[in-house]
């Protein structure tokens, strides 16, 4: 095996089309209990253009290989790696900020992080499903604690995180009320959401109200999202979001609710990968992936994530964007 690696790297903040380059560079090893292994597929994430366009330059110096998803083969095991055995086709998300990312051939994770791939999913999907179906479970079982016949609104429900977020919530027992342009509606109805509201006609919160409120509010879009989430909110209800909004937002409704606000940024781990892979078993939860490109054009990937809301008139797919790093036939 060779002992070098292709990579796509950032080399600048900014545009798509000149922030990164592809490099050459040494293969990992792995250390005491990690694990090597053979990137198969990977994600394009919205932290990822966030990362890209700068958001997080203090967090991290460049030249840097960005990515947090990852789905492949186990090739080598350093010391002390007992849980798994070269073969092993593996699925997990990789630290955030911490050491190199995803989008490159090889990649070295702590063994503790990694489960075994759900069968019935291919490399592709598992890739499109590691950090998103954590972030949902996190949001709705771990920290809102979604109960069975609650109301559940998931803005957003056409997306990465949305998608997974429709899913999980009626396997959960929920009824789910979601935002999403008229044209996706069938789609998210498809996934199981009861109602489809079109947010692009309208305000949201009167039709909302018709339906007696919700319990939570999952944000994935952001906005003026936790100010007027009290206006749907049931008391006591929940409010998680996944958006960093630098906008100043007046919660002083919520008060009056008895409200629980979270704010989330998902930490990987094994445990939540197989409670995920519990629900693929179950046919009860399975990634959306809405495009798949070769690593090389990992540029054309960040464009079309980001044109689904930058008016430059590229249609974002629904759910993920996929990666495929090795050819998958290999």
């Amino acid at each position: 095996m060779s002992t070098s690696m292709r990579v796509m790297e950032l080399v600048r903040f900014g545009d798509a089309d000149t922030a990164f380059a592809g490099r050459e560079l040494p293969r990992p090893a792995p250390g005491p209990g990690q694990v090597l292994v053979r990137v198969l597929a990977t994600s394009v994430n919205p932290l990822d253009l966030q990362t890209r366009r700068g958001d997080y330059r203090d967090q991290m110096a460049l030249p840097a290989v960005i990515g947090n998803d990852v789905s492949g083969v186990v090739v080598e095991t350093g010391p002390g790696a007992n849980d798994f055995q070269p073969g092993d086709e593996v699925w997990y998300l990789a630290p955030i900020f911490a050491g190199q990312g995803t989008y490159a051939e090889f990649h070295v994770v702590d063994q503790s992080l990694v489960a075994r791939k759900p069968a019935r999913l291919s490399h592709v999907e598992a890739a499109g499903l590691a950090l998103v179906g954590m972030t949902v479970w996190e949001a709705l079982v771990e920290r809102t604690g979604v109960q069975a016949g609650e109301r559940v609104l998931v803005h957003g429900g056409a997306g990465g995180v949305g998608s997974a977020a429709i899913q999980l919530a009626k396997a959960l027992g929920a009824e789910v009320v979601t935002t999403a342009r008229a044209r996706d509606h069938e789609f998210v109805t498809g996934l199981g959401a009861d109602v489809a509201i079109d947010f692009s006609a309208g305000d949201y919160v009167p039709r909302v109200r018709e339906l007696g409120g919700v319990d939570v509010v999952m944000d994935t879009v952001g906005g003026d999202t936790l100010t007027r989430s009290p206006e749907v909110l049931n008391d006591r209800g929940r409010v998680v979001s996944i958006v960093d909004t630098p906008e100043p937002q007046n919660l002083l409704a919520a008060w009056g609710l008895n409200a629980t606000y979270h704010l989330l940024f998902v930490s990987p781990g094994r445990a939540k990968l197989e409670a995920l892979g519990h629900l693929v078993d179950q046919g009860e939860l399975r990634p959306v992936i809405g495009a798949v490109l070769p690593l090389a054009d990992i540029a054309q990937a960040h464009a079309l994530l980001e044109g689904g809301s930058s008016g430059e008139g590229r249609k974002r797919p629904r759910g993920k964007i996929a990666i495929a790093v090795h050819p998958l036939d290999e």
